[in-house]
């Protein structure tokens, strides 16, 4: 059986390590290109230029104009060779961290994330938009970024949402990576196979991937009400430090080496709703995860678990609560069919998908939401 894992070379995470990023650079050369939105970059600006003094670094700032598109990427490396910076660093949020992942094309590349809202900053892998901002392509690496430097001040200093965002984009893992273990899927792990791909030899998760889709998992359950309360007061705490490395290590880790199913592929399909385009990647995920436990039948014990966590946190639990206030048989039909278009993950469910079945799922699990808010109010 072949089995694969992906990770980055470095992860590091802690209050104030900001100020160390000239070290990292320091292990490439001399200097690098930052590609941050200007708003990130005053935020961390006297970390930045203490940094820079203190290991003896050259920081070339990119002006990045906020989209991940094909014609900014090559701007920036036209930038990068100009300026022949010896490294990347992709500093803030989604569209940054994926406008140098492909700058750097798999080399030399550090990131900082500003936010723990996805479990991005681990992967080998980005979303290319057109300048415009419409979905063009994804693109995929040789390998992980080469450092993930977490400051936790900074993640505690953002706002409480993006944190709990993250927490609904972790709350997929571990039902991802049992839907992919038990169908043998395929795991997205930098082998040259994809989800449906037969040409190739197919990988399995590994016991460390799957571990860590556990640890991930119990880690939301114990610490993330607390994390909650202490970013609401800015406060850095053990509870928070967790929750910050369950967002962004272990779940990126944990679905990159143990694979997605019908979850993220629920969520790729919501987008067809014009309520939701307003909520962040992990609110949508947090409904979508209900969806597949309903789409498998899941216990429901299990089922109430994930509720309580998600209201206790403030993550939806129905699609009211991502900005769809009702919704047909019809338009669950249209949310399903993108859902489950041939090279969409929900194909490495361990049962065949039929589209009315995730209809049916998406419109039960919006009920049991809604009625279970009702009784978690009261």
């Amino acid at each position: 059986m072949r089995k694969a894992f992906i990770s980055p070379t470095k992860y590091v995470q802690g209050e104030d390590e900001l100020v160390n990023l000239g070290y990292f650079i320091k292990t490439f050369g001399e200097s690098a290109l930052l590609i941050a939105h200007q708003d990130d970059i005053k935020r961390v600006q006297t970390q930045l230029d203490e940094t820079a003094e203190k290991f003896g670094v050259t920081i070339v700032s990119s002006s990045f104009n906020g989209e991940c598109s094909r014609q900014e990427v090559a701007r920036l490396q036209a930038l990068a060779k100009a300026n022949a910076t010896d490294c990347v660093v992709g500093l803030g949020g989604g569209k940054a961290i994926d406008t140098s992942k492909c700058v750097a094309e798999g080399e030399a590349l550090i990131i900082v994330p500003t936010i723990a809202a996805t479990d991005a900053p681990t992967s080998h892998s980005a979303v290319l938009y057109t300048p415009e901002g419409e979905f063009d392509d994804y693109a995929y690496f040789k390998q992980s970024p080469s450092v993930v430097l977490v400051d936790t001040k900074i993640i505690a200093n953002a706002p409480t949402r993006f944190l709990v965002a993250g927490m609904g984009d972790a709350l997929s893992t571990l039902f991802e990576a049992r839907a992919t273990a038990n169908s043998y899927a395929n795991v997205n792990a930098g082998l040259p196979c994809g989800y449906l791909t037969k040409e190739t030899k197919p990988a399995k998760h590994t016991i460390a991937a799957y571990t860590m889709a556990q640890v991930c998992y119990e880690t939301l359950l114990e610490d993330g009400y607390q994390a909650k309360l202490a970013c609401d007061n800015n406060l850095v705490t053990p509870a928070l430090e967790n929750i910050v490395e369950a967002n962004i290590l272990l779940s990126g880790l944990g679905f990159e080496s143990s694979g997605l199913a019908a979850i993220h592929a629920i969520h790729d399909g919501l987008t067809v709703l014009a309520g939701t385009h307003h909520y962040f990647h992990g609110e949508k995920v947090a409904f979508s995860t209900i969806c597949q436990l309903v789409l498998e039948n899941a216990a429901t014990e299990e089922l109430y678990e994930v509720l309580d966590f998600s209201l206790s946190i403030g993550l939806p639990v129905c699609l009211a609560d991502i900005g769809v206030e009702s919704i047909s048989f019809e338009e669950a039909l249209e949310v399903a069919e993108k859902a489950c278009i041939p090279e969409e993950s929900i194909h490495s469910m361990p049962f065949p998908i039929e589209v009315e079945a995730v209809a049916s799922a998406i419109i039960a699990a919006d009920k049991i939401g809604s009625e279970y808010r009702k009784q978690f109010v009261r």
